[in-house]
């Protein structure tokens, strides 16, 4: 069945300003969603789609020809000449490998195919993927398997169009070697267990879908600058730099004036964004110096983890366009904020109830106080497997910094509910006087409060309707955390239903009391670990040391969780991973951590011994050649005594400099001949890393003394203003 090849309206005027073309024009052309599905799928391909979607049916080896052959059709009338399945490994972000449409039946004749089997399942070389030991180098075989829940879509570069098939990842003895694959599982699992909650108190509850919205911070600097740093090009951080005198102080920078440039890029790649479905919302400016936000409205959970990937793809290609780089990096810049994602989580019924929402009397909203209370005791009995689910090498720079959460894991309830729950746990009736609910301006219009303020100092708050999981890393595959959270608050939900029916079976019981009785156990068993105050304040670390709860500060140590007997018993009883697959990512991830120090020790030593004493030796040889030259005249040595100090000073940073670049590389190599990946992660971090912050030290104070003609690096004040 054809269809209409819509093409997007002309966005530029005769003067070369964005014309006021609607995004509702262009919104999804380039998805094979539900619309253009309907013109060019029948009925039945339809209903197998969305049975695959919602149910978990699979989809016979006809249907996918007959699906096969409409996304064909549709992509081709787009330009697409190649398809490819997209996954994402477990490094890096996303993956895919090109094949053509293309067959030749005939030495000078070929046609367009596109079959059931290349849409449904390929076998890419799973060998040089990171595996954790579940495959030997030599065993290659893999497969990728398509994903119909979430869209196919063409992405376009360099002229180039291509077919991508959202899929899974998986090893030829079937263990996931992908984010996607135990998403899914993870997802189905608390859909499965909120529904059966749900139907507590609504009966007609079918099923409960998970949604999320994902806020992406980053940084821009200018692409020419970016070439000329070899730590940003290699490492994605700033490995040396002394702070600019002008930083974030005067927080002005903060929802301003969105520079002409940045503003050009974040107009081209929403355009992007918004043709591949991508439903960005939101953009402004950060806190740090060309630090920038952007965020879509919600989604469902698979898909808004696809989306956010495609979207860090999609930055990077147009920020090339603009002569811009965009960095990802938790923490790229010393002295100033890092970047984060915000993942914004609830669980929404399909009669179109959020049951997280409090209502206007969440004292007496049982359904709410349920899903709220399981949520928090999920999170207090499995805090630090959501530490471990954040854990990377870039995140322990920024986590506990002044700008993000602490890495001890808390939740922010706000005040009203906070109270709510002490009273419930006490059995406390009537309703807490709030103190008004607006506030009155003249002239402005009436200013609703909400019944909970917000706390950026907190890794897990409660923002209205939401929690709101602050202590994601900017990088990081948002599938990792989502994992967790989803596994460890369905394994709660099930826990908690089972006691409900336990109870009801005793005589005269009541499900309302039944559901109370049970609740106010977990609000007392649990309520440690809700937090109000000021997360970056040192007295919150000695308050939470005292109610025992966990500030693990370092990726090795936090990974210890992924393997501890709670957390394998959590993930294997419920059918989310193997033990194997969870040594594996371990495992995995230790080695990912040592290989980022290992590349930044590199790019340092190199930075030092090509860069930075040179430019200091021969700053200090002009100085060397002043005085010998004024001394040579006649001049007394007392007039070149700041000449003097100076060159001393120089000499003392080269000398620790050298020093400490010395004791890095043998560290280095003292780390690298050990094979455990665990006690490689170890040295790395706790005795490789230390010796960063002492080369930096000299570096940055050499930087501070050197001629600014004779240093060859761009500084942050170059760096971080993008006109």
């Amino acid at each position: 069945m054809p269809g209409s090849n819509k093409t997007v309206p002309s966005r530029k005027k005769d003067n070369g300003s964005i014309a006021e073309t609607p995004i509702s024009a262009y919104f999804g052309e380039c998805v094979f969603g539900p619309e253009a599905m309907k013109q060019y799928l029948s009925k039945e391909a339809l209903k197998a789609i969305d049975d695959a979607a919602r149910f978990g049916k699979s989809i016979d080896r006809d249907m996918a020809d007959q699906i096969a052959l409409g996304m064909q059709q549709w992509a081709m009338e787009r330009g697409a000449t190649h398809y490819t399945h997209w996954f994402q490994p477990l490094r890096g972000t996303t993956a895919e490998k090109h094949d053509s449409f293309f067959e030749p039946i005939a030495s000078d004749r070929g046609v367009e195919r596109f079959s059931g089997k290349a849409l449904v399942q390929q076998e890419p070389d799973a060998s040089s993927f990171p595996s954790g030991g579940i495959r030997n180098t030599f065993e290659a075989r893999g497969y990728t398997a398509w994903d119909p829940s979430s869209p196919a879509f063409i992405i376009e570069k360099a002229g180039c169009k291509t077919l991508c098939i959202p899929t899974i990842f998986v090893s030829y003895t079937g263990e996931a070697l992908d984010y996607k694959a135990p998403l899914l599982k993870a997802v189905a699992f608390v859909r499965e267990a909120a529904t059966e909650v749900a139907q507590l108190f609504d009966s007609n509850v079918k099923d409960c879908n998970v949604s999320l919205g994902i806020e992406q911070e980053y940084f821009l600097v200018d692409a020419e600058l970016f070439q000329q740093r070899p730590d940003l090009m290699y490492a994605g951080r700033t490995l040396l730099g002394h702070s600019p005198a002008k930083g974030q102080q005067l927080e002005d920078h903060y929802f301003g004036s969105i520079p002409n440039r940045v503003l050009a890029f974040m107009n081209d790649f929403e355009i992007e964004a918004h043709r591949l479905g991508i439903p960005l919302k939101t953009r402004h400016n950060e806190v740090a110096p060309a630090q920038y936000e952007c965020a879509p409205q919600f989604e469902e959970v698979n898909l808004a983890v696809d989306h956010n990937s495609l979207l860090m793809d999609v930055m990077n290609a147009v920020a090339d366009r603009h002569g811009l780089k965009v960095l990802l990096h938790e923490k790229p810049f010393k002295g100033i904020n890092g970047s984060g994602k915000h993942n914004n989580w609830s669980i929404i019924t399909d009669t179109g109830v959020n049951v997280l929402s409090p209502g206007a009397t969440p004292e007496k909203n049982l359904q709410f106080l349920t899903f709220f209370i399981n949520t928090i005791k999920a999170v207090y009995d499995h805090a630090d497997l959501l530490r471990a689910s954040i854990a990377s090498a870039g995140n322990d720079h920024r986590l506990g910094a002044n700008e993000a959460p602490p890495a001890i894991m808390s939740i922010f309830a706000g005040d009203t509910l906070s109270n709510v729950l002490e009273d419930f746990e006490n059995k406390a009736s009537g309703k807490r006087q709030d103190g008004k609910k607006s506030i009155t301006i003249a002239n402005i219009p009436e200013i609703l409060l909400d019944n909970t303020d917000r706390n950026r100092t907190s890794p897990f708050a409660f923002t209205g309707n939401k929690f709101e999981f602050r202590a994601v890393g900017s990088s990081d595959n948002c599938a990792a955390n989502m994992i967790a959270l989803n596994t460890i608050v369905g394994n709660q939900l099930k826990a908690f239903r089972a006691e409900v029916d336990a109870g009801m079976k005793k005589k005269g019981a009541k499900l309302e009391n039944v559901i109370s009785d049970i609740l106010r156990g977990y609000i007392k068993s649990s309520k440690s670990i809700l937090f109000g105050g000021n997360g970056y304040s040192d007295a919150w670390v000695k308050e939470a040391k005292r109610r025992g709860l966990s500030n693990i500060k370092t990726t090795p140590h936090a990974l210890d969780a992924f393997l501890s007997d709670s957390t394998v018993d959590l993930f294997v009883k419920n059918g989310i991973f193997t033990r194997k697959e969870l040594e594996a990512r371990t495992e995995i991830r230790l080695e990912t951590y040592t290989l980022r120090l290992q590349i930044e020790g590199r790019i340092l030593n190199e930075m030092v011994q090509n860069s930075i004493i040179p430019s200091a030796v021969n700053y200090q040889k002009k100085l060397a050649d002043n005085v010998a030259s004024l001394l040579n005249i006649g001049q007394p040595k007392t007039s070149v005594k700041a000449q003097l100090d100076l060159i001393a000073e120089i000499s003392k940073h080269i000398n620790a400099l050298y020093e400490n670049n010395n004791r890095m590389t043998d560290e280095r190599a003292k780390a690298n001949k050990l094979s455990d990946a665990h006690k490689k992660a170890l040295a790395y971090c706790d005795k490789v890393k230390p010796l960063f912050d002492k080369i930096r030290e000299s570096a940055d104070a050499l930087e501070q003394l050197v001629d600014d003609n004779e240093w060859q690096l761009p500084k942050y004040r170059e760096l971080l203003y993008v006109g």
